[in-house]
């Protein structure tokens, strides 16, 4: 058992998205908290193999993107659950912290 503390990644790079591992030697899963600057995007992607994931918003505002231009709305404590096959992306309209987690890990 161990804990994370999310208050020591809440760091901003101008302009950018910056990515923190919390868990990644786990066989089951994967947590990552990624840290978008306002007007960010995190480009929709997916990846070829059976799984789910899941995308909380932390702090702030912006969007979950998918396939065919799709934007649902996504506030601080919103989650997003899909397949990892699913077109997958986050585009912050404030500065937006997201803890994602992949299971299985990629």
């Amino acid at each position: 058992m161990n804990v994370l503390k999310l208050n020591e990644t809440n760091e901003f790079n101008a302009g950018q998205m910056k990515r923190f591992f919390l868990v990644e030697d786990s066989p089951f899963f994967k947590i990552i908290n990624f840290n978008l600057d306002a007007g960010v995007t995190f480009p929709v992607h997916s990846h070829d193999l059976d799984g789910e994931l899941s995308i909380l918003v932390l702090e702030g505002e912006g969007f979950f993107l998918g396939e065919d231009n799709m934007e649902i709305q996504a506030r601080e404590g919103d989650i997003l659950r899909s397949q990892i096959r699913e077109p997958h992306g986050v585009r912050a309209a404030s500065k937006m912290r997201i803890l994602v987690t992949i299971a299985p890990p990629i």
